[in-house]
């Protein structure tokens, strides 16, 4: 079984402050036992990854965008697709089965641009701090460093959906000098909302 196939080219080092992050994550969440494997982690954030891709889908769909910003969130949602194709064919690599793609509804987030692009946000920066918060519980060496690299491609569209908003750059377009894990429940109760049935 070949793990690397998990997101191709993920071998660059994990920062300092991200691993301590990381680290730091593992002793702080560990009693909550939220995780049984690496397949469960993967289920995890393959469920976030169905919610983030399916939300692109219907905001891209809905034709809010043009030009640039069009391209950039038409880009961003390609990549939330590719997750979801890399964490399933993980977790069936591992021998573990995949979870179903939840029902989503997201209500009047596609009414305007800002709408969508205010909830593009949320969606972003839950899913850097769901990955920095499950990351202790990964097991696997080149599973946690590919999770890494997932981190890394969210905290990126959350800047870019930020810049896109115009928001202050500290708090807004990236959110300090490092990230906040979340744990399990927290963002679970955070997408909860937009999941149905």
């Amino acid at each position: 079984m070949h793990r690397r196939v998990f997101l191709k080219g993920t071998a660059a080092a994990i920062p300092a402050t991200v691993a301590l992050q990381m680290l730091g994550g593992r002793w702080v969440f560990a009693q909550s036992a939220d995780f049984k494997n690496d397949v469960d982690v993967l289920n995890y954030a393959l469920t976030l990854e169905f919610l983030e891709s399916e939300f692109y889908k219907q905001g891209n769909g809905a034709g809010l965008l043009d030009g640039n910003e069009a391209t950039l969130v038409q880009q961003i949602g390609a990549d939330e697709n590719a997750h979801v194709v890399a964490l399933t064919d993980t977790i069936k690599q591992l021998g573990g089965k995949p979870v179903a793609a939840p029902k989503v509804d997201f209500g009047g987030a596609f009414k305007n641009r800002n709408g969508f692009l205010k909830l593009a946000h949320v969606f972003e920066n839950t899913g850097v701090q769901a990955y920095l918060g499950a990351a202790g519980f990964i097991q696997e060496p080149a599973i946690l460093q590919a999770a890494a690299g997932i981190f890394g491609v969210e905290a990126r569209h959350a800047a870019v959906i930020g810049e896109l908003l115009g928001l202050k750059v500290e708090g807004g377009v990236f959110m300090g000098s490092t990230e906040t894990p979340k744990t399990k429940d927290e963002v679970l109760k955070a997408v909860m909302p937009f999941v149905k049935g």
